[in-house]
This record gives C-alpha cells, structure tokens and sequence, in this order.
C-alpha cells in the first residue's frame, strides 16, 4: 500500500501522460463528435506519448467481459463505464470522460466532467458541485488523518447543495494494479478508517446524482442513475505526502 520515491515518480509519469491526453480529448468533445473518434483518439495520443490504455481489456469486479475500449465515456444518466460507440454529442449532454494510462508498469487513473454547448443551470451546478467535492477530498488526504476523512468532505459538500453520491462506487488504491486496497468510500465518519501515511497513493473519485442514489448496471456493464438523473464524476490519482496531498494527474 506504500509507495517509494522511485515508484510515485512512475505513477507521476503516468498521470501526466493521462492529464495531456485528456486535455486534448475533452477540448475535442463538442457537438457532432462521436464517443467512439474520440476513444480513437485518446489511445493513439497515449500510446503515441509512450504509453498504455489501461482500460483496454481490463475486467473489473462484477463486469460481464473485458473492456474493450480505451476510455470510457458516459453522458448524462450514465455515471461510469459508458462504452464509446456511434453516438454524436449534442447540445446539453453532459460527458464524463473517464480513463487511466499504464506507464512502465504503473497506474494512473483520473475523470472529467463536462458539458456540452448550453447545458442547464442545474447540469452547471452538478458539475460544479461534484469537482468541489473532489478537491474538498483530497485536502483531507494527509498524513494523520483518516480514510473516512475523505468520504465525510466528499458527502458534506455533495449532500449541503442537495446532491448525492451514487451508491456502491467507490475509489480506490492505484500502483502497479488499477484497483488495490484500500476503497476509498465517497461517505465517511471523521476520524474513521485506516489511517493514512505518505507513500499511499489513492484514485478519489465522486461520482453523484441529481437524482435518486441508487443505479443500475447496463447490459454493456456501464451504470446509470436508476431514475434517469443527470450524473457527475471526478477523480483525480493523488500521492499522500508529509504536507497532503500531490495531484499526479492535474491538466
């Protein structure tokens, strides 16, 4: 669970590889663009920046088959592991691009959200919100505090706008797997959980709902909000240090 130097300057380069791709890939998700160019798009400039797609063939826990792109991309109910196919992008989606880049070896994992043309004032808040919530975890991440910590910023700042984190969808360690120990829930009681040390290095990712907490695995293995509810995620890779946290894969 603990990392070296040596081995945080990898996951690091890994992330930085993963910030670059997706600051090119969401400045080319607009309208008219399919989900499908743009998975093409981000596997040729990971691999090209000397890269992995992490994603590419990775089966989680509970999916049905392997992954079988690059990046996930997930609109408006769909909250994670949206498959990209033929489907154009249009004025008022909201995109969560959501993707991770082995390098050498070790992970990196991160998500956006962003929406596309004139989105509503609520899509606005809710992406607002949840990216909030995300920054409002990682100051947590520091040497003495908790892992529940973390899932107690995350929830107040979720729950105090009216929102809610989606149930059952958690974070996770990164290293030389995509998903280690420990789960890093997006609610917590203060002061609760292991306690965290440098050298940890954490994926914190909210994932919330306009609507109802619950979801609902899709046939593709992507999961939406159960009533139909617009839904946010970021997630950044951090590596706990003597002074907090450092973002390994900020744009």
């Amino acid at each position: 669970m603990i990392k070296t130097p040596e081995e945080i300057t990898k996951i690091r380069k890994a992330g930085k590889i993963l910030a670059t791709v997706a600051k090119v890939v969401l400045a080319r998700a607009e309208q008219g663009k399919t989900l499908r160019s743009l998975d093409k798009l981000a596997e040729e400039l990971i691999k090209n920046a000397g890269g992995e797609p992490a994603f590419l063939g990775y089966q989680p826990h509970g999916a049905r088959r392997p992954y079988p792109n690059s990046i996930c991309t997930s609109v408006n109910d769909v909250v994670v592991h949206g498959t990209p196919d033929n489907y154009r992008l249009k004025s008022g989606d909201v995109l969560k691009l959501d993707f991770g880049v082995i390098y050498d070896g070790w992970y990196a994992d991160a998500a956006w959200t962003a929406g596309i043309g004139g989105i509503t004032a609520r899509a606005q808040k809710l992406i607002k919100v949840t990216e909030k919530a995300l920054f409002a975890g990682i100051k947590q991440a520091k040497p003495g505090n908790h892992l529940g910590d973390i899932g107690w910023a995350i929830n107040s700042e979720v729950s105090g706008h009216g929102f809610k984190v989606v149930d059952g969808l958690t974070g996770h360690g990164v290293g030389r797997q995509l998903h280690e120990e420990p789960s890093v829930f997006n609610e917590g009681e203060r002061g609760r959980g292991i306690l965290l040390k440098p050298g940890m290095v954490l994926a914190i990712e909210p994932m919330v709902s306009a609507g109802t907490a619950k979801i609902v695995q899709n046939r593709d293995d992507s999961f939406a909000i159960a009533d139909g509810s617009l839904s946010a995620h970021f997630e950044h890779t951090i590596a706990i240090k003597d002074g907090g946290a450092e973002i390994l894969t900020i744009i």
